[in-house]
């Protein structure tokens, strides 16, 4: 008879993540998620109706009624797609993978992430109410010198403080899985979310930062304001929150797409890698948005090129990762030639079509952010619609069809149903046509932008300049695709809803891809995390200390509010 010992034992955790995996997901947690989900595509409607006003106006086909300007319509759009939808939609995403990897939420986190999402609700109902009440046409960027009435910005507070609410949250569960799991590696995609909220939390943290300066400004108790200075705070947070949702979409492409299509992780350790370079290196991007600013000295400007540029290593690293993950899975199944592979991929499974067009809409989107990181060539685009058209790319496409395509497998998987053959056609319907919208919008965007159009205006001619003029049939193309994008966007709300509700029934599984057999292990250096984020402290010191110990001592005269509208 064999001896029992302490070491045969299984703890309580282990049999709890036991229980947990053969009863599936865990009720309480999935409620929290698919509320969040609920949210974010809620906000994601809203967005796109309002895209649709901003796009034909801006054609020049259609004229806004009195009551209702242009710039307030592009505050919306930005503050419900940028914000609302595209960090709810995160959030709601990785407490499920928690969820799903770490043996469920524990009860305090899950507390704590109702009490967040009250939070964040308080935010929006501030930040919504001046919008459509005409006092913070500010755009989403917020920015002075315009100012917007001071309970936008108190909103943006609350907006604040509900996600830093789920980041001690997800820092607390991760915590307590490693306790009693001392010597193993975190669940890559835990891995992933615990990047993910630590950019969240010290990437807010500037522009915490900012909108507290801004409150004394907007309620009049000082005259003027730093306008470097807060730009500067918002794009150290605004550029690292555009590659949070990139690392949300990429660690689907890691972990869920290999399982999808019949293959396995190509490397865990390079997985892991390009998580730590893109924590380490991603809040020192936001200084190429201010390339052409004033106030900033040559030296530091080209210093943070290459630190940009940097950003590009871990994108590379992914796109070597993927198209690899996809042929070793074809010559598996059969593929002969240099390209058969192709061809034995599932493209008709709308779980993996789509996540694999936003992978390649980030070949150019890339691209275009590469240039933009050059000074000259940023001189030709940089306030033109070929930067609205880039951002297009990289959120409405890489980003938001890879979240859409994570839908198809997690609403159905929280909700205790199925995706139906029916419901899969539908989405690739749906794929297709908001592509296609994305082609003719961003492309229009892109050719418009290099013709001189500028960005953040509503239509004009110009007093009938011919240069003006001409931009109109690139301005009539981006309506078109406006149009096809709404039409994208209601398929898809009904799409999710339908697979929260409405779906039959069952049981999906939450594809969590396995190693290459025989795969080196996985070195444990990646599980420090204090020497990561100490070394992205140290980076981003290097990178803000000089720049913002000048703007504040040697400040210019600051500026008193502007309302533009």
């Amino acid at each position: 008879m064999a001896t029992i010992t302490k070491e045969t034992v299984p703890s309580q955790s282990t049999v709890k993540e036991k229980i947990h995996g053969m009863l599936g997901v865990n009720r309480q947690d999935a409620k929290l998620s698919l509320v969040l989900i609920s949210i974010a595509f809620i906000a994601f409607l809203l967005g796109g109706i309002l895209g649709l006003v901003q796009g034909l106006n801006r054609a020049g086909l259609f004229e806004l009624p009195s009551w209702l300007n242009y710039y307030q319509v592009l505050t919306g759009h930005g503050v419900l797609l940028v914000l609302v939808f595209s960090t709810t939609f995160t959030i709601g995403y990785f407490y499920a993978a928690f969820s799903h990897t770490l043996g469920g939420l524990l009860p305090k986190v899950r507390k704590m992430g109702w009490a967040g999402l009250g939070l964040m609700v308080i935010g929006v109902v501030f930040v919504a109410t001046t919008i459509i009440m005409g006092d913070a046409s500010v755009m989403y960027t917020f920015y002075p010198p315009m100012q917007a009435s001071p309970w936008f910005y108190v909103g943006l507070v609350f907006l604040v403080l509900g996600i830093w609410l789920y980041a001690f949250g997800a820092f607390i569960n991760v915590a307590h899985w490693r306790k009693n799991h001392r010597g193993e590696h975190l669940p890559l995609l835990a891995y992933f979310g615990v990047g993910v909220f630590v950019l969240l939390f010290i990437g807010s943290f500037g522009v915490t930062a900012e909108v507290l300066y801004i409150i004394p400004w907007a309620f009049g108790w000082i005259d003027t304001i730093n306008v470097m200075l807060t730009r500067t705070l918002f794009w150290s947070f605004g550029h690292t929150l555009v590659n949070i949702w990139y690392l949300a979409a990429v660690s689907s492409w890691y972990v869920a797409i290999p399982k999808l299509i019949g293959g396995k992780v190509f490397n865990d350790s390079l997985a892991r890698l390009v998580v730590i370079l893109s924590v380490v290196l991603n809040i020192t991007g936001g200084f190429h948005h201010q390339i052409i600013d004033p106030g900033i000295n040559e030296g530091i400007k080209f210093m943070h090129v290459f630190m940009s540029l940097s950003i590009g290593f871990p994108s590379m690293m992914t796109a070597f990762a993927m198209f690899a993950t996809f042929e070793r899975t074809g010559r598996k199944k059969g593929a002969k030639g240099l390209l058969g592979w192709v061809k034995v991929l599932p493209w008709g499974d709308v779980r993996f079509l789509a996540p694999m067009i936003a992978m390649i809409s980030f070949i150019p989107a890339g691209a275009g952010g590469i240039a933009q990181t050059n000074n000259q060539l940023d001189q030709v685009v940089h306030n033109t619609m070929w930067i609205v058209g880039h951002f297009h790319l990289t959120l409405g496409v890489s980003v938001v069809v890879s979240f859409c395509g994570i839908v198809y497998w997690l609403v159905p998987h929280l909700s205790k149903r199925v995706l139906t053959p029916k419901m899969n056609k539908l989405g690739v319907i749906q794929t297709l046509i908001w592509t296609l919208g994305m082609i003719f919008m961003a492309g229009s965007m892109h050719i418009v932008g290099l013709a001189g159009s500028p960005r953040r205006t509503s239509y004009t001619t110009y007093g009938d300049n011919a240069t003006a003029l001409g931009w109109d049939p690139y301005l009539f193309f981006l309506a078109i695709g406006g149009t096809l994008l709404i039409i994208g966007c209601v398929l898809m709300f009904y799409i999710v809803f339908h697979l929260m509700f409405k779906a039959p029934k069952g049981e999906t599984a939450f594809p969590i891809a396995e190693q290459e057999e025989g795969a080196h292990a996985t070195p444990y250096w990646t599980e420090r995390w204090t020497v990561w984020i100490i070394l992205m402290l140290a980076i981003v010191a290097m990178a803000y200390v000089i720049p913002l110990v000048d703007m504040i001592f040697n400040a210019p005269p600051g500026s008193p509010p502007f309302r533009t509208w």
